[in-house]
């Protein structure tokens, strides 16, 4: 009876309590930065949304990720493949005494089909990027391949530059979920700076884009001019993984028409420029 007395009056451990207290809390403190952790790795590896801007300079945020607007589309070609042809032998300013005097454009060595090295614009160059990684190094090689010499020559006599001058381009056709193909047609025009004779080249093109992901640069005070340039071209969310001959039945005049599939067995589809 005495010891059931003594074990009734036992004195309470107040520092057992508070330790399993203190456990308890750091157990929940443990688990909330797990939780926050978790949250912060998914937000950091979320697409970026895509916005479409309306007729009324209103902005909407699109659920799709591979959703781009048409107009955005043709857009997109007609810029890639001006910056892409059009060759003046000069860089493009940076600053005002750039545009009252150009810096000559040494161009960049590319390796040829034919096992040389010849040399491709700094603008094509740069533009390349908005193609496919696997279908860029075979486009710059060709583009390398037609690229005349004169483009780089210091010399207003015998000198060359080139232009692309586009009639039209259609509406983008869809072939898949975020693919679409769009028709280009166009004249690549060749000027000697001399006489100011032409060689005028049609180029007619079939284009296939597909949307992408854009991760902007983490640093843009230290980025330099040309990785500007580049993240610029990335920044559209879509890159062109393959270029065919576009085939036409109104002999590339103005006028919209339907593609012929006649001459659909004539097509090369492994010709990118020709």
């Amino acid at each position: 009876m005495v010891r059931l007395l003594e074990q009734q009056q036992r004195p309470i451990n107040y520092l057992t309590i508070f330790a399993i207290a203190a456990f308890g809390l750091h157990f929940l403190v443990l688990l909330f930065l797990v939780i926050q952790g978790i949250k912060i790795r998914q937000l950091s590896q979320r697409k970026p949304p895509n916005f479409v801007q309306l007729i009324d300079g209103k902005k909407i945020v699109i659920k799709d990720n591979l959703a781009r607007d048409p107009v955005a589309i043709k857009k997109f070609v007609g810029n890639i493949m001006t910056l892409m042809f059009n060759w003046s032998g000069t860089l493009p300013p940076q600053t005002i005494s750039d545009r009252v005097a150009p810096l000559r454009d040494r161009g960049i060595l590319i390796s040829t089909p034919q096992g040389g090295n010849n040399k491709v614009t700094t603008n094509s160059w740069v533009a390349s990027f908005a193609l496919s990684e696997d279908f860029r190094r075979g486009f710059l090689r060709e583009i390398a391949a037609i690229t005349p010499s004169e483009v780089f020559i210091n010399d207003d006599q015998q000198g060359l530059s080139a232009e692309l001058m586009i009639k039209r381009i259609d509406s983008p056709e869809k072939i898949a979920s975020g693919k679409w193909r769009v028709g280009l047609v166009a004249d690549l025009i060749q000027r000697k700076r001399g006489d100011g004779s032409k060689i005028i080249t049609p180029f007619n093109k079939d284009l296939l884009i597909r949307a992408t992901d854009y991760f902007s640069y983490p640093l843009p005070d230290q980025m330099t001019d040309l990785q500007g340039a580049i993240y610029a071209i990335r920044s559209s969310k879509m890159e062109i993984y393959e270029i065919r001959n576009l085939c036409l039945m109104d002999n590339y005049n103005n006028a919209p028409q339907e593609r012929s599939n006649s001459c659909a067995g004539s097509l090369n589809m492994e010709s990118f420029i020709k």
